[in-house]
């Protein structure tokens, strides 16, 4: 159904929501895992890296109703026709070997990180809709690039925070029921995870380590973003990034974030990062004059992403968050034909920089390159 068919309902379903959450989300940390309280928050509310409140235009509450008030009435959205049908990707191996490493993106944000014998999700969704509710809300453009059922075993789920495009309950539930996997995610989110059904699940705060294996460890780094999922609830938990870290080398996953100096410490704590997944959607187009729906301190465009990768100094980059989910003034290959035009610009090779298709896999060699260099690479299905 259209969108101007399908508003009403859905708002008065939303407004339903908000005043009768269903979903369990969970108060602030600390007070069930017994951890410090963090400094950054100052004691209802976290905030983000050299800031001790929300942005000018991010109070709680106002920009996420402005968002949803223009995504259900709003005449001015591009159109994204349909969904765009790819084949899914071959089953993965079951596991990679030590010092192996292969990435294969889902689409979104999810990724499959084969690493050092192990197997790790990140912001897991499978759902056809990022919603509250399954008949309504922003839904998917581009199908799972792996089939739910062929996934390996999973043994750790990282979420990044708790928009509803990055922590899915149905989908939480579906691994659960499966896989019985390990979780960790930021301060505040512990509760609601655990409401899917996964009983194993872990908080920490920015820049806490924890060790998955024997080898491989997981470190939660600061990300530019807020959280949500209510009108209500706005920074009431953390959001992060994580960087994985084994004999493979170090995986950096950014989750959801804008640009700012903390991809200059995150270098600075983890190089040599060898592969970076930097969200490059939403943004707002030169083409587009009205201002973006969502402030541009808390969500990165292709150009602050390829900024991104050069102060991370990743050997290589993954982009994530586009194609998917419609939730920006970008049209459907925006994000993808702007990131090829700004590689050159900046005198970088566009295998430095990859959009691919989701289910392909990315595998790299067993010895780490000195720089990101097509020989030790093999990529299928570039979306360039």
């Amino acid at each position: 159904m259209k969108r101007s068919v399908i508003a009403w309902i859905f708002f008065l379903a939303l407004a339903q929501l908000l005043l009768f959450p269903a979903d369990g989300s969970a108060p602030v940390a600390s007070a069930e895992t017994g951890q410090r309280i963090s400094d950054h928050f100052d004691g209802s509310h976290y905030f983000n890296p050299g800031t001790s409140h929300p942005p000018p235009g991010q109070e709680p509450g106002r920009s996420r109703a402005s968002w949803i008030w223009r995504y259900l009435f709003g005449n001015d959205w591009p159109e994204w026709s349909g969904v765009k049908k790819v084949a899914p990707g071959p089953p993965p191996p079951v596991r990679v070997s030590k010092g192996d490493l292969s990435v294969i993106p889902i689409g979104h944000s999810t990724f499959l990180i084969q690493m050092d014998g192990l197997n790790i999700l990140t912001d897991p969704i499978w759902s056809e809709r990022s919603s509250p509710v399954s008949w309504a809300g922003p839904k998917r453009h581009r199908d799972p690039g792996i089939r739910f059922e062929e996934l390996p075993p999973i043994d750790v789920v990282l979420v990044s925070h708790n928009h509803y495009d990055h922590l899915d309950l149905p989908t939480l539930s579906r691994l659960a029921e499966k896989h019985s996997p390990r979780a960790i995610v930021p301060l505040g989110n512990l509760a609601l995870v655990r409401g899917a059904g996964i009983s194993d699940v872990e908080e920490y705060d920015w820049w806490q380590s924890v060790r998955i294996s024997p080898d491989v460890v997981v470190t939660l780094v600061p990300a530019q973003h807020f959280s949500s999922r209510t009108l209500w609830d706005r920074n009431e938990t953390l959001w992060c990034g994580f960087v994985v870290s084994g004999p493979a080398g170090n995986v950096f996953f950014a989750g959801d974030t804008g640009y700012g100096p903390h991809f200059g410490e995150i270098a600075r704590r983890f190089s040599p990062i060898r592969v970076a997944l930097l969200p490059i959607s939403p943004f707002r187009p030169k083409r587009v004059q009205e201002p973006s729906p969502f402030s541009p301190s808390v969500h990165m465009g292709p150009a602050e992403a390829v900024q991104a990768h050069l102060d991370l100094g990743a050997q290589l980059s993954i982009a994530s968050h586009f194609q998917v989910f419609q939730l920006g003034m970008d049209g459907f290959d925006d994000a993808v034909n702007e990131l090829s035009a700004i590689l050159p610009e900046r005198n970088l090779h566009s295998d430095t920089f990859l959009a691919p298709l989701p289910g392909r896999a990315i595998m790299l060699t067993r010895r780490p390159p000195e720089a990101a260099d097509p020989q030790h690479l093999e990529t299928y299905g570039l979306n360039r």
